[in-house]
């Protein structure tokens, strides 16, 4: 089950983040998410230690918790999205569609004319869409 997701921006600002567990874990799940920024960042610095290719987007697993498995994702404007789920047997493939879904839907929210680059992301249908691939994530039909 995933429990939170997030947009980070270039600078490392939150652009969009979601918790889709109780009030009192959205706090844990913040600093996960800010945690994960020194990993990807000591991915993107150090491509050959961590043997990813510099076109590949997708980073895979940061890091594992006790509880959770933290996977990210990194956009050719350095946004990194990250993921954060409770399942601790997940498959690549899954990670990779729904970084492929949820990478559609970030760009049609920030196409959007009224949206100002930088800023938060404030789509109320940005916020369905991720909603609905929460949801799916895992069922082998999604696409």
């Amino acid at each position: 089950m995933i429990v939170c997701v997030a947009v980070v921006g270039h600078q490392n600002n939150p652009l969009y983040i979601q918790s889709f567990t109780e009030a009192d874990d959205a706090l844990k799940l913040h600093h996960i998410v800010h945690c994960s920024l020194d990993v990807v960042d000591e991915r993107v610095n150090n491509p050959k230690k961590s043997g990813s290719t510099l076109n590949e987007t997708f980073l895979g697993l940061l890091y594992p918790t006790e509880n959770y498995k933290v996977y990210g994702y990194l956009t050719n404007t350095k946004v990194k999205f990250i993921l954060v789920t409770t399942d601790l047997d997940v498959r690549d493939a899954d990670v990779r569609n729904f970084f492929r879904r949820f990478h559609a839907a970030y760009v049609d929210a920030v196409s959007n004319p009224f949206h100002v680059p930088g800023k938060k992301i404030t789509s109320r249908t940005f916020a369905e869409r991720v909603s609905t691939i929460v949801k799916s994530f895992g069922s082998s039909s999604a696409g």
